[in-house]
């Protein structure tokens, strides 16, 4: 049935645009509410999964464990895959620095982080004396603590995308499929940003199209961890750690030569890379299964 499907897209993309929206009229990327609303937009795929729920007359127990709100059939394999995540998503982000600075893409400045000193200063913040203990701080805390921080408006999301929605793909057009398609759906969800350049400044309205191709291989990884532990708490803190490092990583380029971020890191093509030899790698040595179908409403 594709009531179900339907219901969801429309208030996850319609929400999304209604609260986004006025930063289109507010200065866009410049805009104060930039922050504010675009952490309202990643409940806007929650509100979907609950629109659903609704209608389908599910007991919100069994919905719970359908939608991987659980932590699945093997609680352990669950554990040990939230701490593969949490440490493995700052691993493969700071790799893909690295790989950068290795091809010659990107310089970095660890020693001056002029960089780091440029966007204190651009939001007026006192640069203090001793800079590298700072950013090492920084590094740390969004390593340790950026999952736990990013968990709420993360599960907004992942409710969404991996909890819901990836199940019924995969049950419907098989797991390559339905990890790619739901994938592509996450990234054409952020067109209300992406559209303004969010995350691809020098691309301007192009980063909506560029970033559904990252949002592809990254939902692989993200759709892997929830098909292989029945639970979406592991993508829940892959998530999470993405939000909070990748920004943290970019920070330790060169302000004379700033990270062209169509290239560099691991939102740029390095990570493509990366992320689509990491991908293919689990999914060929770990594959993983369809779940359960979601139940649909009655008719």
């Amino acid at each position: 049935m594709k009531r179900p499907l339907l219901i969801f897209i429309v208030l996850a993309f319609g929400l999304s645009w209604a609260a986004v929206l006025p930063i289109w009229f507010a200065g866009g990327l410049a805009s104060p509410l930039l922050a504010g609303l675009a952490t309202l937009m990643m409940f806007t795929p929650t509100v979907g999964v609950l629109g659903v729920w609704a209608v389908s007359r599910t007991p919100f127990k069994e919905w719970a464990r359908q939608t991987g709100l659980t932590l699945g059939e093997r609680k352990g394999r669950t554990g040990a895959m939230v701490l593969a995540a949490w440490f493995g998503v700052p691993l493969l982000v700071f790799l893909a620095m690295g790989l950068s600075a290795a091809v010659g893409l990107v310089s970095l400045d660890l020693g001056g982080l002029s960089l780091l000193r440029a966007a204190l200063e651009g939001r007026g913040a006192q640069v203090p004396a001793d800079l590298g203990s700072v950013a090492a701080i920084q590094v740390v805390l969004a390593v340790l603590a950026g999952p736990a921080l990013n968990a709420i408006p993360a599960l907004g999301e992942e409710w969404g995308w991996r909890g819901w929605l990836l199940p019924r793909l995969v049950s419907k057009n098989g797991v390559f499929a339905g990890l790619l398609l739901s994938g592509a759906v996450w990234g054409l969800w952020h067109a209300p940003l992406t559209l303004l350049g969010y995350n691809y400044p020098r691309l301007g309205s192009w980063a909506a199209l560029f970033f559904i191709g990252f949002c592809v291989l990254a939902g692989v990884l993200l759709g892997w961890l929830r098909l292989r532990t029945g639970s979406v708490w592991p993508a829940v803190v892959a998530h999470g750690s993405l939000n909070a490092v990748a920004p943290a990583a970019i920070l330790l380029g060169d302000a004379a030569a700033p990270p062209n971020e169509v290239l560099t890191g691991v939102t740029g093509l390095v990570g493509w890379v990366l992320l689509a030899v990491v991908g293919a790698a689990l999914l060929r040595f770990f594959p993983v299964r369809p779940p359960q179908p979601v139940a649909e409403p009655a008719a």
